[in-house]
Parts: structure tokens; C-alpha cells; sequence
């Protein structure tokens, strides 16, 4: 991940004296790292774990230490968040005997050493300490906050995942932009009303087509990529289907059946899927998901493979019905997924097995 005021200058939008970023078309980087602060202490300060249950006390103190980065991208209303922090919280706890005495008091940290975008769709690692840890009773309020409070806190993360997905500190600007957006089309549609009736018609027309366009969508989107190699298609099909290639040009484990209607695991099981058709040296069609994705959501590959002459071939990849949004509300999906496939399967079977082109 490119640290915060590393991005590609081509890309990040300069500074106006109007301070405007027309249509969000270039990248415009937002600073999110005190409103993260902030917001997580919003979310993990005096929150209440244990109130008497087995005579055990506890709750949260506050947030003391954030480091490391977080930032928001947008890019013609894309969100892309991008974060990576080291959290530290203090919690107390208090054990009472059965006449409500106070038996001992402790202090504790919560710390979360990687809470990071790129795993967004996992629990980050939590570490419970408390400086009492050689006494029966630390241990014992060590252990309840392990079993009550870890839940509560990751509960609690997930909400900071959640808006730094929606746009963190950028929302509500977002939010503005979308209203005039739509404003701007109603007084364009009130315009073409007034207009003569033919233009009417036509404007009309346009916008029942516009419209249809946007329900076949549903917020998936279609990739389409060409790659050609020098070697014989049945060689790349080959390499396609062959679980052993894949664990060697992905340096991960994969398994892949050879049969319609097989099944699939790829990238240490990120992937999974079916086999729909395999023609050999000619297609592979799969069903296909990401294990991040909301629950049902399939997609499908088709990959043709076209040799116009002995010893090049041109593979013809189409994967529809990719979902714009991951089930933590992502807005990457499609980018990282078409860059998987050409960095880390098309680029890397070029490079690993010497195909050229």
C-alpha cells in the first residue's frame, strides 16, 4: 500500500484556487488519520464488559495511543480507503468478594498491532495484557476480558471499517455531491420538458435507455482482457487447469478439478468456484467468487484461447457479473480484481514460463 504523499503525482489532483475538483475525475487524497483517532475512541472509551457478573468488574478506559496512516481516495465518486494502524487501549477491571468487598484492581491494555485495509475482511489479531498477569486474580480478569470484551472490541473495529469504507470524513461531502448531481439531472430533464416535442421525445428516449442500462447493471460490472503469448493454446490451457502450475506461478496452494462440474480453490483458497465448461485448448468457463464477497454473489469467467498461428495464442478473458462493492462495502472489487488477473496470473504465467510478448 503507497504511504500517505507517495501516490503518483499524475494522479492526484492539484490544488485549484477555486479549490474545486471537477466531477471528482482525478484522485483526491484525504488525510483521515485524527478523524480515525477520534472516531475509535469514540467507539472503544468507556464501554462497559463485565458489571458484577462472577463478582468481576470491567470496562474500557479510553484510546491512547493511533499510529501509522489512513487516508481516503476518491476518484469520480470511488471510494478507496486506504489504512494502516497500531492501537493501543487501557481498560480496568476489579474483582469483589462476597460481601461486595474490593479484592484487588487492575489496569490492562488492549493492543491491535495491524489494523490494516488490506484485511479488511478479517478480525485483526488483539493482545490482552494486564500488569497484575502473576496473580490469580489478574489472570482471571485477564481471561474475562478475553472472553467478553475481544468480541465487544472487534465489534467495535468493524464499525471503524465499515465508515472508512463509506468514505470516513469524506461521506458527507460525497453525500452533497451526489444531491446537486441529481439536482443537476432534474433541471435537465425540466429543460428538456420545455424544449420542442421532438426534442422532448428524443430526450426522453435517451433517458428510458440511460435508465435501462442502469437496472441491467445492479452494481456489477463486466472485465474484459486480451493477452497473447508465444507458445501453443493447448499449453496455456494446460497451465489453467493444472493445479501443480498454479502453485508454482502464484506461490500459492490451489486445487482444481479437470471435470465439468468440478470444483476449484485458488490463492490459498480465496477463490473458489466451478468448472461450467472446458473445451480442451479452445475455453474454460467457471463460476467464480472471492471469499469477501456477500453471501450468493457468483461470477463467470469465460476464457477463450485463439491461435492465429503455430506458436502464438490469444487468450480472451471476459468476467461478468463482478460485484462493485465487497460485503464490507469496498468500492475496489473490480480494480483489484482485473489487476489479478493480469499481475498475477496472465504477468506471472509470462514470467514464470518464459512466453514472451
Amino acid at each position: 500500500m503507497a504511504k500517505l504523499g507517495e501516490g503518483d503525482s499524475r494522479w492526484i489532483v492539484k490544488d485549484r484556487p477555486d479549490g474545486t475538483n471537477v466531477h471528482n475525475w482525478h484522485w483526491a487524497e484525504t488525510d483521515c488519520l485524527e478523524w480515525s483517532k477520534n472516531l475509535l475512541n469514540k467507539l472503544l472509551s468507556n464501554l462497559t464488559i463485565l458489571d458484577g457478573e462472577s463478582n468481576l468488574y470491567i470496562k474500557t478506559k479510553k484510546v491512547d495511543i493511533v499510529t501509522g496512516e489512513a487516508y481516503v481516495n476518491v476518484r469520480k465518486g470511488k471510494i478507496i480507503p486506504g489504512y494502516e494502524l497500531d492501537i493501543t487501549l487501557s481498560w480496568i477491571g476489579e474483582a469483589k468478594g462476597s460481601e461486595n468487598e474490593s479484592l484487588m484492581k487492575i489496569e490492562g491494555q488492549v493492543h491491535i498491532p495491524y489494523l490494516a485495509d488490506e484485511n479488511a475482511d478479517e478480525d485483526p489479531e488483539i493482545k490482552v495484557k494486564v500488569k497484575e498477569d502473576g496473580t490469580e486474580i489478574g489472570k482471571r480478569l485477564k481471561d474475562a476480558f478475553v472472553a467478553k470484551g475481544v468480541p465487544v472490541v472487534k465489534e467495535k473495529v468493524r464499525v471503524y471499517v465499515q465508515s472508512m469504507a463509506k468514505g470516513g470524513p469524506c461521506k458527507d461531502e460525497l453525500e452533497v455531491k451526489k444531491t446537486n448531481v441529481a439536482k443537476s439531472a432534474t433541471a435537465r430533464a425540466n429543460t428538456a420538458a420545455a424544449a420542442p416535442a421532438v426534442k422532448k421525445d428524443v430526450a426522453i428516449a435517451a433517458a428510458a435507455t440511460s435508465e435501462k442500462k442502469k437496472e441491467g447493471k445492479k452494481g456489477f460490472k463486466k472485465i474484459t482482457l486480451k493477452e497473447k503469448y508465444n507458445c501453443r493454446a493447448k499449453d496455456l490451457f494446460e497451465i489453467l487447469m493444472d493445479e501443480n502450475r498454479w502453485k508454482g506461478f502464484t506461490q500459492s496452494n490451489a486445487k482444481i478439478s479437470k471435470e465439468v462440474g468440478g470444483e476449484f480453490s485458488l490463492f490459498d483458497g480465496s477463490v473458489i468456484g466451478t468448472n461450467l465448461e472446458l473445451e480442451d485448448g479452445k475455453l474454460i468457463a467457471w463460476k467464480w467468487r472471492f471469499g469477501n464477497w456477500a453471501d450468493g454473489i457468483y461470477s463467470t469467467v469465460r476464457i477463450t484461447f485463439d491461435e492465429p498461428e503455430t506458436g502464438v495464442t490469444v487468450i480472451n478473458l471476459v468476467h461478468a457479473e463482478v460485484p462493485e462493492e465487497d460485503r464490507y462495502g469496498n468500492a475496489t472489487v473490480v480494480e483489484n480484481t482485473e489487476r489479478g488477473w493480469r499481475d498475477l496470473i496472465f504477468g506471472r504465467i509470462r514470467a514464470v514460463f518464459g512466453f514472451g510478448m
